[in-house]
């Protein structure tokens, strides 16, 4: 499952959609984590995070400054319902990932 999301001012991404389809509800426990440029967000009964009561997810501030997310940037949420996971992608990593695959179908040296 794949969405589109923007982060407000506060690290809050409002997809209630993705976070309803992986059954993770106000006051669920996570751990959120900074992996290869991109957050994974995994459940997890010892995290200290949790989904807002709104149902929200709210990145911390040292994750977003990791992987450069400034506020009212635009994200790619991918879902694995299986495996309780959520990966955010930033838009610096979104354009790598382009650029890497578009030298591939085009055939650059770069690839």
């Amino acid at each position: 499952m794949y969405r589109l999301a923007s982060v407000d001012s506060s690290g809050r991404i409002r997809a209630r959609a993705i976070i309803g389809a992986l059954g993770w509800g106000p006051g669920v426990r996570l751990d959120i984590r900074h992996g290869a440029g991109a957050i994974v967000v995994r459940r997890d009964p010892r995290g200290v995070f949790t989904v807002t009561g709104q149902g929200h997810l709210s990145l911390p501030t040292a994750v977003r400054h990791w992987c450069g997310l400034g506020a009212e940037e635009r994200v790619l949420l991918t879902a694995e319902p299986a495996a309780n996971l959520l990966v955010v992608y930033p838009p610096g990593l979104l354009d790598e990932m382009v650029a890497h695959a578009e030298r591939a179908v085009l055939g650059s040296d770069d690839a």
